[in-house]
């Protein structure tokens, strides 16, 4: 079949098309489509140079001000550390989440702290209707002057909206539920939403709007839609948290302006949603009797420090195939972790259950947290509870040799803070002496561990 030829394109971006409409469907410009003629130029076969606009040649690289680019605080701090500092003007930030963790209620936070400080705000729900938005406003003390909120599912509504209220802020709560009649297909279909985030992108790049998007995800965690969806915008965030639980983190997997390795931590109360500037205590068991079992590792999120609680329960049993259940921790890892100890250390945990889980909710997934899930296993397997004052750090190989980790003067430097006076690291060597150590210089006496 012949390839259909172009014979129309947008005189302001150069979007083609091959029969004729009255508005772009890139721009959304109105009377911008032009009859050209196909023909060869140096730009490619079938392409016509399109005369550029005195506003739009291009300039030097190093006349250009870095001011319009700069960072505004949100007014959220953990927020501001995701995103590098702040929103940056023209930025299109996607915040992505499972169902009811909370990312509507975070950006309507937002809003409200922009709306406080003097700006228009245009929060648009297509999801909810305004009276809905209201009351979680009302709750959540987000009630401002400068927050407009509009409850619309069409692009073109939503555009109208935007030159109305002329907004500093446009949040869109959720790009999958908005469609636009230009293009087939029902909402949240990769056409439509492809049409609806270029479209909005364009109008943030044009007017230096900063754009909030919502979006939804799959079964399996990723963002819906096409994958070009998370190309065109400048930030992707992904809102975390067990519903069972009050704490949320939120992480950027995509920042053109910041890292992408910090982690914001956020604790869901009954009044909204509270920031959680000094973690530390969030992970770590409150009880003031040792109990074999259990170890605290030094996990690095970012540049932040945490420490974290990881504790282990392993107990006889007849069956052929003994349990292997985790909780926070990656469960392979654990499997590897279990053979090394029974080969390298000695301890026939293959006629044993063993379950190994965190303390808060939180996920380890970095090889640091190794040393402590192994030391908690042996103390649990042992039935001899560490004192308060252990940490331990570092990464297990299969030979039972602790290698180094990332951070390591961060983490011993905040473990010093913390108060933990042993910390067994990378410098032990190998498994067998870290838990010599582990053993001999912070166990607890067995007439102190309560009898169950």
């Amino acid at each position: 079949m012949a390839k259909v030829q172009s014979n129309f394109r947008c005189t302001e971006c150069g979007w083609a098309t091959p029969k004729w409409a009255g508005r772009c469907a890139e721009c959304q410009a109105w009377g911008t489509i032009v009859d050209v003629a196909d023909s060869t130029s140096a730009l490619g076969r079938g392409v016509r140079p399109i005369a550029v606009s005195e506003a739009r040649v291009a300039k030097s690289i190093t006349t250009i001000s870095a001011d319009e680019v700069a960072h505004w605080p949100s007014g959220i701090a953990e927020f501001d550390r995701v995103l590098g500092g702040g929103i940056v003007p023209g930025a299109t930030i996607l915040l992505s989440g499972e169902p009811g963790v909370g990312k509507s209620t975070l950006l309507l936070e937002v809003a409200s702290k922009a709306a406080a400080g003097g700006m228009r705000v245009l929060y648009v729900t297509a999801e909810e209707s305004v009276s809905q938005v209201r009351l979680r406003a009302e709750r959540t003390g987000a009630l401002q002057p400068l927050l407009f909120l509009a409850a619309e599912v069409d692009l073109a509504t939503i555009l109208g909206q935007i030159d109305e209220v002329k907004p500093q802020l446009l949040i869109v709560d959720s790009v999958q539920t908005v469609s636009s009649s230009l293009i087939d297909g029902l909402a949240g279909g990769p056409s439509q939403v492809r049409e609806v985030a270029s479209t909005l992108i364009r109008v943030s790049k044009d007017r230096n709007l900063p754009v909030l998007l919502v979006g939804h995800v799959t079964k399996d965690g990723s963002i819906a839609g096409p994958r070009l969806l998370e190309h065109l915008v400048d930030v992707v965030c992904q809102f975390e948290g067990d519903r069972q639980t009050s704490l949320r983190f939120i992480r950027a997997h995509k920042n053109r302006f910041g890292p992408t390795d910090e982690v914001g931590c956020f604790e869901m109360t009954g009044d909204g949603i509270a920031e959680v500037a000094d973690p530390s205590g969030l992970f770590m068991s409150r009880g003031k009797i040792a109990v074999s079992g259990t170890c605290v590792t030094i996990a690095v999120e970012g540049r932040r420090s945490l420490p974290v609680e990881v504790q282990a329960l392993v107990v006889k049993t007849t069956a052929p195939n003994p349990r292997r259940v985790t909780n926070g921790v990656d469960s392979s890892r654990v499997a590897m972790l279990l053979a090394v100890l029974e080969r390298r250390a000695g301890m026939k945990l293959s006629e044993h259950d063993v379950y190994v889980s965190t303390v808060g909710g939180i996920r380890l997934t970095e090889p640091g947290a190794d040393l402590a899930i192994a030391l908690a296993i042996a103390s649990a397997f042992s039935d001899k509870a560490f004192g308060s004052g252990l940490a331990a750090v570092g990464e297990i190989s299969l030979a039972g040799e602790i290698r180094a980790v990332s951070q390591a003067k961060q983490r011993d430097a905040e473990a010093r803070r913390l108060g933990f006076t042993t910390v067994i690291d990378v410098e032990l060597g190998h498994l067998r002496q870290a838990m010599r150590k582990a053993f001999t210089t912070s166990v607890v006496e067995q007439a102190d561990v309560p009898a169950f």
